[in-house]
């Protein structure tokens, strides 16, 4: 069964998607594959002739490639967009404090942090947005790579809008809050820029 092996490992290079997702749908169409060319063996054939039989079957995996990768783009828009979700009303409510803190130090709002944030909680309402599409049947060609490129965004506005914070209060009495905030923006950026960056390789598959 390695040409059944070498079938699984081919079309697994060739989608884009997330990890869990992808390795249960190669592992799905693998285990079919492994069924059918035994119960032809089982028939009498040799298992040479079942494999290439069960491969005939299914398609190649180019021809099996597209409407696998179809379903994993639309699994990878809906997994950027829980990204955003997930990450950005966090850090806002960080930011806030923050501002808050600082209006009573006497600190008025960094407008550039005011602006980056309203950036990144725009983003999150795309992220809302694509979440109610992609329940549809049919999802939009354009909807994957306008996700990929807000969530692309969001990922950027993150430190930024940290920096913007951590220059405009006083380290001294804020430290403390702006460490934690610098660590949170730091793993949110990595989860957002990565699924975005994943969504954006799904995009640009063909489908």
């Amino acid at each position: 069964m390695n040409a059944i092996e070498s079938y699984a490992d081919e079309l697994a290079a060739e989608l884009r998607g997330p990890a869990r997702a992808k390795a249960r749908m190669v592992r799905e169409i693998r285990d079919g594959l492994s069924d059918t060319a035994a119960a032809r063996v089982e028939a009498g054939l040799p298992p040479e002739q079942a494999v290439r039989d069960a491969v005939r079957e299914f398609g190649t995996p180019a021809e099996v490639a597209p409407s696998c990768q179809q379903e994993l783009t639309v699994a990878q828009t809906r997994h950027t967009a829980f990204a955003l979700l997930s990450t950005v009303p966090v850090l806002l409510g960080c930011w806030h404090l923050a501002w808050t803190i600082g209006r009573d130090q006497g600190v008025p709002p960094s407008q550039t942090a005011q602006l980056l944030a309203t950036i990144a909680g725009t983003a999150a309402v795309v992220g809302c947005a694509a979440l109610l599409i992609t329940r549809r049947l049919s999802v939009p060609d354009r909807l994957p790579l306008i996700m990929a490129w807000t969530g692309t965004t969001a990922s950027i506005a993150m430190p930024l809008t940290t920096i913007a914070l951590a220059t405009a209060l006083p380290l001294a009495d804020n430290w403390p809050l702006l460490l934690i905030i610098a660590a949170g923006t730091a793993a949110a950026h990595s989860a957002l820029a990565n699924s975005a960056k994943t969504c954006r390789e799904c995009a640009e598959q063909p489908r």
